[in-house]
């Protein structure tokens, strides 16, 4: 089960996640339950594979409001570098900072369980 505990180990600033939804702990994490769904995560892998940076600078600004939003800094971090890459069109291998990303995706959804 999520907790706020595990959110701030994992890097999370909940205190001003928490803020962002009104003060109200239960949206916090009822949007933070939302994050393995995030559709942008399969659009970004998918564009990056396809080599459509594009595409991939849309879904990775996505993931950066939404993350930034929810204050999950961590995973906000490498979507701003992710973003600012793709912005400028920059030819390489994002395979690491995918799988990183992803990871982190993948943390959070542990801690639903």
């Amino acid at each position: 089960m999520v907790t706020i505990d595990k959110l701030n180990s994992f890097g999370a600033d909940t205190a001003e996640g928490i803020a962002r939804c009104c003060g109200s702990e239960a949206l916090y994490i009822r949007l933070i339950k939302m994050i393995p769904n995030e559709k942008n995560f399969d659009n970004l892998e998918k564009a990056l594979n396809e080599n459509d940076l594009d595409k991939a600078f849309e879904a990775a600004h996505a993931l950066k409001g939404v993350t930034g939003n929810l204050s999950l800094t961590p995973m906000f971090e490498k979507c701003c570098e992710m973003t600012e890459l793709l912005r400028s069109r920059t030819q390489m291998d994002y395979e690491s900072m995918l799988a990183e990303l992803l990871g982190m995706r993948d943390r959070i959804t542990d801690m639903l369980y």
